[in-house]
């Protein structure tokens, strides 16, 4: 029996906090509300941090639910408090471009079937004294400092930007809801406190009830966010991070973990994952259910054929077949192995290359190349960069 959306988000862990409306799981199974999940463009690209929000937007289109993003042009300008320090400001160009890299992604993943939108559009228009009068006067100083977002930093001490970040999300909340009759609201667990403050904005200023729940953060084995500040960003930007390089994190991902990721990243059934679970179980050492993640992973977020090329290039990389694996063109001034990995960029300079190669970390066709004059003399062949970069050349 298929499971309901509710039953589905919550066996995949996906549920952490929610709106105590009476109707709230009824609204969930019943379809047909709009919400919106918001990002800021702190970057031009999202990483694998955001990547299980988006999911559970495709997952609540699914069943009946019509999805907003909304890219936070006038948010990222001020930069919501971090747990120890200001954020550093960016530049309005910077944002700018941001805003079409990742509205370009968000495009690209929901099939073009969803509304981008940019809360600069609407918070351009207020001045301070009508942002202070209109939307200010209905939050409390008290009920903000008491946002575990905000009171965290007061010890160390948080700017007014800062503090007003709350409210500037909030509104973002009232002005969906008007104008796009947008009833729900859902976020990473960090942003429970700027949700609450648009619901209870809604509350205060338009007298209407709404909706809003929080995703648990995704974690990796070391118990650290998927993000930029952690310094493990895992690009979905391809050009950014290689699809290999996304399949070949998650097919190391820790048994402890694996099962968490793939109920996240995966549209695979309760029942798939079980089965798949209990394989993974009699054989640990295939790392059966490591390498189900990986490819789904990459087949959801690039398409078929960019992972059926990762799973090659990771199977040829350990012992597997190099048959599947395409082939780069490379023009290089000769045969010399550095003049090849220069011009085939993975080296940055030939003293590097040299220093690489005297130390045995070069392979062509599985054989160590130790010599920094060597040279290829076949047109096609497979280099092995240290223990994980693999690739095949076609000299042109």
């Amino acid at each position: 029996m298929a499971m309901t959306c509710y039953e589905d988000l919550m066996y995949r862990g996906l549920i952490k906090d929610m709106t105590n409306n009476e109707d709230f799981e009824k609204k969930l199974n019943e379809g047909g509300m709009t919400f919106y999940w918001g990002t800021d463009p702190t970057a031009d690209s999202l990483h694998i941090g955001h990547y299980s929000s988006l999911l559970t937007a495709k997952r609540l289109k699914k069943y009946g639910h019509h999805p907003i993003l909304l890219v936070g042009g006038a948010t990222a300008l001020i930069g919501d408090p971090r747990p120890t320090a200001e954020r550093e400001i960016i530049d309005k160009k910077v944002v700018e471009s941001n805003i079409e890299g990742i509205k370009k992604q968000v495009l690209d993943l929901f099939d073009n079937d969803v509304e981008v939108v940019n809360n600069y559009d609407w918070i351009k228009d207020f001045t301070f004294i009508d942002f202070l009068r209109d939307v200010g006067k209905y939050i409390n100083v008290n009920y903000m400092l008491n946002k575990d977002i905000i009171s965290r930093r007061l010890e160390t001490g948080i700017t007014y930007a800062e503090f007003s970040y709350t409210l500037l999300q909030g509104y973002d909340f009232v002005h969906l809801f008007k104008e796009k009759n947008c009833i729900m609201q859902a976020a990473g667990s960090d942003q429970w406190g700027n949700i609450t403050t648009g619901v209870e904005l809604i509350g205060k200023m338009l007298g209407k009830e709404a909706y809003a729940f929080t995703m648990p953060l995704i974690l990796d084995a070391n118990g650290n966010k998927f993000g930029k500040s952690e310094g493990n960003a895992l690009w979905l930007n391809k050009d950014k991070t290689p699809s290999y390089d996304i399949y070949q994190y998650l097919i190391n991902s820790s048994d402890t973990k694996v099962e968490e990721y793939l109920k996240v990243f995966t549209f695979l059934t309760k029942e798939e994952i079980e089965d798949l679970m209990a394989k993974h179980m009699e054989k640990p050492e295939l790392r059966l259910a490591q390498k189900t993640l990986a490819y789904e992973f990459i087949k959801d977020l690039h398409g078929e054929e960019e992972a059926k090329a990762a799973k090659a290039k990771s199977e040829a990389l350990f012992g597997g077949s190099t048959e599947d694996l395409e082939a780069t063109e490379v023009h290089a001034e000769s045969r010399n192995i550095l003049d090849i990995m220069l011009a085939a960029e993975l080296i940055p300079s030939k003293s590097e290359g040299r220093r690489l190669v005297e130390q045995g970390g070069v392979s062509v066709d599985n054989e160590k190349i130790l010599d920094p004059k060597a040279e290829v003399t076949k047109d096609e062949f497979v280099l092995q960069k240290g223990k994980k970069k693999i690739v095949k050349i076609k000299l042109v």
